[in-house]
């Protein structure tokens, strides 16, 4: 009896501590996992240049801008669940008891065409983006960019920022 309960004591605190382990999800933070992130507004964060006050976008400009952004994410999500997926089939390559070096290096580079895959389609769209804007509106972005960075992360929201989760802003 004594046994038993030993056993079901050890049952119940492994699966206390694997609950709190499995609700932080997939993700290291802003702009990791599913989600589409979070930063402060820079050029190509999540928000997207029109959340940028200066450049005086007209509706017109805001409306094509975010069609554009919709169609990009509608464009690369099948790409970036399948990378997903397949970044969760190698950590379980990774844990079996003798990995096979073959296996985790052909998913690897699976992973890595869908990385440039998805890369590809944000120059794109960067690039579509900023046909939208006027020659003064381009001038803005690009001395944004420089004194902020471009893309997501890039100046403003370091570790430590807000939602950062278990294992902060990687």
């Amino acid at each position: 009896m004594k046994k038993l309960s030993t056993v079901f004591l050890a049952v119940l605190i492994a699966t206390a501590l694997a609950s709190t382990t499995f609700a932080y999800g997939w993700g290291g933070g802003p702009g990791r996992g599913h989600g589409r992130g979070a930063c402060d507004g820079g050029p190509g964060c999540d928000r997207g240049i029109q959340a940028i006050p200066e450049l005086g976008l007209t509706a017109e400009q805001t409306a094509k801008i975010k069609d554009l952004r919709e169609a990009n994410l509608n464009d690369i999500k099948p790409l970036r669940d399948k990378m997903f997926s397949k970044r969760g089939d190698l950590k379980l390559l990774w844990l079996q008891k003798t990995p096979d070096r073959e296996k985790i290096t052909a998913l690897q580079k699976e992973i890595g065409s869908l990385r440039d895959q998805i890369q590809e389609k944000m120059t794109g769209h960067r690039l579509a983006m900023l046909n939208v804007l006027t020659p003064e509106q381009r001038t803005k972005v690009q001395a944004l960019a420089a004194e902020k960075g471009f893309g997501p992360g890039r100046g403003g929201c370091g570790a430590g920022c807000p939602g950062g989760g278990p294992r902060g802003n990687r």
